[in-house]
């Protein structure tokens, strides 16, 4: 009987002291190399799609721009001429 309970003991403190370790390991997903750079090529990626479509939108709001700018210019040479 006192050896059964001197074997438990020592394995109940090598499950607490796994349940309690601070310690970061290598295997873990989030934290490896692989992971992290994956991630950021992602991010990245995200980036650049995202200002190639703002981009995208400002030249067709330039082009906008400078078709009202080519009536209102019509119009004035317009006003102009019959005066």
């Amino acid at each position: 009987m006192f050896t059964v309970i001197a074997r438990r003991v020592p394995l109940t403190r090598l499950v607490l002291s796994r349940g309690y370790t601070s310690s970061v390991k290598e295997g873990s997903v989030a934290q490896s190399k692989g992971f992290s750079k994956k991630e950021k090529a992602h991010e990245d990626e995200y980036a650049r799609r995202h200002e190639a479509e703002l981009l995208r939108k400002l030249k067709a709001e330039i082009e906008a721009k400078k078709e009202e700018l080519a009536r209102l210019q019509e119009k004035h040479d317009e006003v102009n001429s019959k005066q």
